[in-house]
């Protein structure tokens, strides 16, 4: 039975509706972004509360308002003379009465097309209308438990095989808990088996344990996702002295050398770096005359070296000159080797790709950064990644497309990188791997979770291709019109983003829930490691296990 807390007075299909608060509620009860249920004549409405307005018959009550010790006449006064306004937004319709929840064709969510009558009451939502709405966790793993409405305990699930399948951001400003959001979410992808993921770990917070956003000493930690899921995750690292130090098991070091580094793979650091165009092109005709060797050599050359050069192949010798100032800065990069790999050295680009795409086999990578957390190296490393992923998951994709054999379909992979206007501004979005990534490959295996602090930043196209957006709390107007682009009642939307508490709240809408809804995220303590590891805990091999029990005396000192 639901509990009524209010009747509808006015509205429209366009703006939205409003309710006349009961008198028996109190108005500092009711928040922005709740979930509430209107029940119309043939229709449930769900809906989210978007403003909160006081209200009074008489401008005469307001000139001449009660004492604050008149406590009866205050009461006298509200709901007659005075009464509280509240907006809503209908986000979804549904057949209303018993006999439509067995029928699913007509029982299923619909857009709202219509508006509910005059005095039609609203109520607050039961943990069978949100379970109605946003399904509930199964055996399957489609549905995972981001975490509750306001003021409820109920479960709001993320489609996970429809989150997988689209890019998605999460969104919100530095402090208010991105990072664990960011660790739920790809924790439910792991557990469902529903995608493989590699993360762009810039910060060290996902592999083997982070940090809390408050507080210090032991408490301080949390599990990160090599110890929820010791078999399933992989750790790559490119600072292993730095892993070592923080205690942190890691199962391969990096080490690129500079032939595996093409012209494209430096395109991104034309910003970081102050590259000129014409810089740039001269890269392109070093490749032309040195081939994969086109890096090394340049930075071998002395001056007289590079002027023969230049007289030889036409490129301006001054900014050949820049080009090999900036590019020297890689050296300085002990992940980076100036030399050509050598015969029986690992490939470490291959091994990545084996881990991602092995079918059942395949595992999770995190990619630490370590004490390399310039911009520069995260460009870098990222976008040289990232590029053969995106190769190598066209040629695979072509190929099942070819033979429609399902032991040739690749397994869907999520990419998560942080400081993602770095890589998707308006200027490098439309030149780089990611931006293409965004907006064309989703038809091809691979998707993007972008997080970020400023949206804004972030190429307005991009961001109208992101499926899902989790967003906590954002102050800069313009951070929240990007996060709103394009999605419909964003007026209403935009006071529920700026009430969101600093912590554990956050908007979740687009393509995997059915409606926009404010949650009490989850929280990631003790309760979410067992719910999260039974399953894959049992699954562990011997060498996991072995592993797992090292950290855990490493931990003790």
């Amino acid at each position: 039975m639901r509990n009524k807390i209010g009747i509808i007075t006015r509205g429209s299909l366009l703006d939205g509706v409003e309710m006349t608060l009961d008198a028996a509620e109190s108005v500092e009860d009711i928040k922005a972004g709740r979930f509430v249920v209107v029940e119309g004549d043939k229709h449930d409405f769900f809906s989210l509360i978007t403003d909160i307005r006081l209200d009074a018959t008489s401008d005469e009550v307001l000139r001449h308002p009660p004492g604050r010790d008149d406590e009866v006449l205050r009461k006298v006064l509200q709901g007659t003379a005075t009464f509280a306004t509240v907006s809503l937004r209908p986000m979804l319709m549904m057949a209303s009465g018993e006999a439509t929840l067995s029928d699913k064709a007509v029982g299923e969510p619909q857009p709202v097309k219509t508006v509910p009558a005059h005095f039609s009451l609203v109520a607050d939502a039961t943990e069978e209308d949100v379970a109605r709405i946003f399904g509930s966790e199964t055996a399957d793993g489609r549905f995972f438990n981001l975490g509750s409405p306001l003021d409820m305990d109920s479960a709001v699930c993320l489609n996970l095989n429809r989150f997988v399948e689209r890019s998605n951001g999460i969104f919100g400003k530095t402090g208010t808990g991105k990072t664990f959001l960011t660790r739920l979410v790809l924790s439910g992808i792991i557990k469902s088996r529903k995608a493989v993921n590699l993360v762009f770990d810039m910060h060290n917070e996902y592999g083997h344990k982070g940090m809390k956003e408050t507080g210090t000493g032991q408490s301080s930690f949390v599990k990160g996702l090599k110890q929820i899921f010791p078999d399933d995750v992989a750790i790559f690292s490119l600072d292993p002295e730095s892993s070592r130090q923080r205690r942190s098991p890691v199962d391969h070091e990096v080490v690129l050398y500079a032939d595996q580094i093409e012209v494209e793979d430096v395109l991104p650091l034309q910003g970081e770096l102050a590259l000129h165009a014409t810089a740039m092109e001269s890269a392109y005709v070093l490749r032309a005359h040195f081939g994969k060797a086109w890096l090394r050599t340049l930075v071998g050359m002395n001056a007289e070296q590079l002027e023969q050069f230049s007289r030889d192949s036409g490129a301006h010798i001054a900014s050949l000159m820049a080009l090999q100032r900036k590019l020297s800065r890689l050296k300085s990069f002990p992940f980076i080797k100036m030399e050509p790999m050598g015969r029986g050295q690992t490939d470490v680009l291959e091994r990545f790709l084996t881990y991602l795409d092995s079918g059942e086999k395949s595992k999770h990578v995190v990619l630490e950064f370590g004490r390399q957390t310039s911009m520069l190296a995260y460009l870098l490393v990222a976008n040289i990644l990232t590029r053969r992923i995106h190769d190598h998951y066209l040629r695979r994709s072509e190929a099942y497309f070819a033979t429609q054999n399902p032991a040739d379909q690749p397994r869907q992979l999520v990419i998560t990188i942080e400081e993602a206007h770095k890589f998707l501004n308006p200027a490098a979005a439309k030149q780089t791997i990611f931006g293409i990534i965004a907006r064309e490959m989703r038809k091809y295996y691979v998707s993007l979770l972008v997080v970020d602090q400023r949206p804004s930043g972030i190429d307005e196209e991009v961001m109208s291709q992101l499926g899902t957006k989790i967003v906590a709390l954002l102050n800069d107007e313009k951070d929240i019109n990007a996060v709103l682009t394009g999605v419909s009642g964003a007026a209403g939307l935009r006071s529920v983003l700026a009430s969101l508490d600093s912590k554990q709240q956050a908007l979740v809408l687009g393509h995997a829930v059915p409606m926009p809804v404010v949650v009490r995220t989850r929280a990631y303590d003790e309760q979410f490691y067992r719910d999260m590891g039974g399953p894959v805990a049992a699954a562990a091999t011997p060498e996991a296990r072995h592993a797992a029990a090292l950290a855990a005396v490493h931990d003790l000192f």
